[in-house]
């Protein structure tokens, strides 16, 4: 939470984010993925925002079938007829930016989805991020805001990503390159890309929509079990994040499918695989396949984040909460000034008190150990001292989402219980590729313990002649510190004479009755004061 965010705000950043929430599901377009964007930026905005923001969907009104038809001439350059034999009128689904419809191919005829921009999205987007980038602007103004957030890097990223959903070319790739990374998993399946129909504005792909990972019942209906799908794609995102560094960062449930895989016995009856509209009968222990589609969200993990991520994950396995601590600092995340101390505390607190629990568990925990730990972190929760990079925040909010997603097919999923064995692999890899570099270290400490008795006995023999002679020096803050002391005591020691000499001076003035007498002690006193001030201060 922002130091300027206090509790008497809550109500009124609450009410200003819930107005914008409605503004930008009536305007549609950027405002809704600036939104989504901002709901995700826990490191600078306080609960009350990020949560209203969270419920954000989005979903549009689709726009009608006949301005998306001579769009897709258009990219082609030929007959809508000559690419598809079919398009279904109604979508299944339509976002801010763009929508998908089933279709046909005109000449091979399977069974495919093409995702199309929304006819004038991107004059939209670029209005849109120019009267944003001009809002930002004026917010720079605020001393509060500018010196807590970095506007000009938020609005660098949040353009960055709204431009690359815009870019079919780059989301085609995406799809390509997630299939590569998990390509000896049987278990991951990636919807094939047709580049032959796809244009600027046009991506054509696969058409997987098979059990929505939402759907338990469907799942438990054809022999799948809803808790082994849960661990897997759990393991999934870890993979993601831990080894490949490439990231799905919009895994909402209708962009995750279960693909049933026929039974032996089915396939000696001719079913090979099924389709998206085929009935799946039930068989015991089906074995199936996870389906992602859209990947106009990704995020890459780069080189410079990923060692703190090993040592992040590494912390975690082992409940060292130093070392979850040093990955932020590593990463660069933590603001300066941050209390390193106290962020220790906290992470341990939170290992002690949720380590070992499952979702359920961890959802009661919450509920009766939030209060008390508000009450005693209160101080690093108003500091707020993190400000993560957008790729990592996308790749923290997917896996919310995954664990949302798993908590839901499993009550019991265990989510610590699947991040040791990465903790483990990573800790034994970390050992194996250093191996150089400790035995370097080993062998320097070696040579020094062989001389270390020859350079003892040198010492002794010095201090046995009477030779030997111990320098000692200050470091400059204790030599600073020591100079300051001193011109302390010498200003305090001459004030106690320039006092002295004026209470003298009155009580010798009044027993004899002499002004001249009680005068002559008060300049005293004042020479004094003036002289040993100028003395102390040297």
């Amino acid at each position: 939470m922002l130091r300027w965010f206090r509790p008497k705000a809550a109500g009124r950043w609450q009410k200003i984010s819930r107005d914008y929430r409605h503004l930008a599901i009536e305007m549609g377009g950027v405002l809704i993925k600036l939104g989504q964007f901002l709901s995700v930026r826990v490191d600078i905005l306080p609960p009350e925002v990020t949560n209203e923001l969270t419920g954000l969907r989005d979903e549009l009104p689709a726009a009608p079938i006949d301005t998306i038809i001579p769009q897709i001439e258009e990219d082609f350059g030929k007959p809508v007829t000559d690419l598809f034999a079919y398009i279904d009128p109604e979508p299944l689904g339509a976002a801010s930016l763009g929508q998908v419809h089933k279709a046909r191919l005109a000449v091979t005829h399977e069974k495919v989805v093409i995702k199309v921009l929304r006819p004038g999205i991107d004059v939209l987007v670029e209005t849109d991020l120019a009267a944003i980038a001009i809002a930002l602007g004026w917010l720079k103004r605020y001393k509060k805001i500018a010196s807590r957030v970095n506007l000009d890097w938020l609005i660098e990223e949040f353009t960055t990503v709204t431009r690359s959903e815009l870019d079919f070319t780059a989301e085609g790739k995406n799809a390509e390159q997630f299939s590569h990374d998990f390509k000896s998993d049987p278990q991951v399946y990636i919807p094939k890309v047709y580049w032959e129909y796809c244009a600027a504005r046009t991506l054509t792909l696969e058409n997987v929509g098979y059990i929505r990972i939402a759907d338990k019942a469907a799942m438990t209906e054809a022999g799948i079990n809803p808790k082994s799908v849960a661990k897997k794609i759990y393991n999934f995102y870890l993979r993601q994040i831990f080894e490949t560094h490439f990231i799905h960062a919009d895994p909402h449930p209708g962009n995750i499918f279960v693909r049933p895989v026929p039974t032996e016995e089915e396939r000696e009856k001719g079913i090979p695989s099924f389709g998206p509209d085929d009935s799946v009968s039930y068989s015991p222990n089906r074995s199936y396949q996870i389906v992602f589609v859209d990947f106009g969200m990704v995020t890459h993990i780069p080189e410079r984040l990923r060692l703190a991520l090993r040592e992040y994950a590494i912390g975690i396995g082992s409940r060292d909460a130093h070392r979850i601590v040093q990955s932020y600092v590593q990463a660069g995340t933590l603001l300066p000034g941050a209390d390193l101390k106290r962020l220790e505390e906290a992470h341990q607190v939170i290992l002690d008190t949720f380590w070992g629990a499952d979702a359920s568990q961890m959802k009661d925990l919450v509920f009766s150990e939030a209060s008390s730990m508000m009450n005693e972190y209160r101080d690093i929760i108003y500091d707020a001292p993190f400000q993560f990079q957008v790729d990592m925040l996308f790749a923290v909010r997917a896996v919310a989402i995954l664990s949302g997603i798993a908590t839901e097919l499993d009550e019991k999923f265990d989510p610590w219980k699947e991040v040791i064995p990465f903790a483990e692999r990573l800790a034994t890899e970390e050992l194996t590729l250093n191996w150089q570099k400790y035995i370097k270290e080993f062998l320097t400490l070696a040579q020094t313990l062989y001389t270390l008795p020859k350079r003892l006995d040198a010492v002794f023999q010095q201090a046995e002649r009477g030779n030997l002679n111990i320098t000692t020096s200050l470091s400059r803050d204790s030599r600073n510190i020591l100079i300051r002391q001193t011109r302390s005591i010498n200003r305090l020691s001459w004030t106690i004479m320039s006092v002295g000499l004026m209470i003298s001076g009155v009580l010798l003035g009044g027993q004899y009755q002499k002004i001249e007498v009680t005068l002559l002690f008060m300049v005293m006193a004042l020479v004094v004061f003036v002289w040993g001030s100028r003395r102390g201060g040297r």
